[in-house]
C-alpha cells in the first residue's frame, strides 16, 4: 500500500511541488495524515530550499516558459514512449540531472519510506525524480492541482492506495 504526499514551496517567481510515494506501513496503526504533517512534512521543507532543487526547478521554468498545451501533451506522449523504448533521450535526461541523482539518494537514505519522489515545475512537468515516473506531465492531476495552484505553503495529503 502506499500514499502521497505533496508539499508546495514557492521560489520567487518559480513554484516547485515535491510528491512522494511512501510505504504505509509505518503508519497502518495511526492517522497517515497527522503522522505525515508531523514526521514528514518537515523533512520535505528541507528539501525545498536546497540549492540544487531551488535552480534546476528556476531553469526548467525559464526554458519552458513559452511552452502551450500543445507542447506539453506532445512531451508527455514522448516521455510515455521512451518509458518502454530503446531511445529514451527525454526520459534520461530527466534521470540524469543532477536533483534526480539528490532525489535518489534523499530516497535510498530513508531506507524504503519512499518509493518514488519528484519535483514538478509551475506548469507540473516533471524536472527532477527518483525514480521512472509513468508520465512527464503531472498538470492534470491533484497531486500539482491541490499544491501548486493554491500558492506557497499548500500540502496535499492523499488516500492510502493499496
Amino acid at each position: 500500500m502506499t500514499k502521497s504526499i505533496l508539499n508546495r514551496g514557492f521560489l520567487a517567481t518559480a513554484g516547485l511541488t515535491i510528491a512522494l510515494a511512501m510505504q504505509s506501513v509505518a503508519f497502518a496503526t495511526e492517522d497517515h495524515v497527522t503522522s505525515i504533517r508531523r514526521d514528514i512534512i518537515p523533512q520535505v521543507k528541507t528539501w525545498l530550499t536546497d540549492p540544487t532543487v531551488i535552480s534546476s526547478v528556476r531553469r526548467q521554468n525559464e526554458r519552458h516558459e513559452g511552452l502551450g498545451q500543445n507542447d506539453i501533451d506532445r512531451l508527455d506522449k514522448q516521455w510515455r514512449s521512451e518509458t518502454s523504448a530503446g531511445n529514451r533521450k527525454l526520459v534520461d535526461a530527466v534521470l540524469s540531472s543532477p536533483l534526480s541523482s539528490y532525489l535518489g539518494g534523499v530516497k535510498d537514505e530513508a531506507r524504503g519510506l519512499y518509493t518514488e519522489i519528484f519535483v514538478m515545475d509551475n506548469k507540473g512537468l516533471n524536472v527532477g525524480q527518483s525514480d521512472i515516473t509513468s508520465d512527464y506531465w503531472q498538470g492534470d492531476e491533484d497531486k500539482w492541482k491541490k499544491t501548486y495552484l493554491p500558492g506557497s505553503g499548500a500540502d496535499f495529503i492523499d488516500e492510502i492506495e493499496f
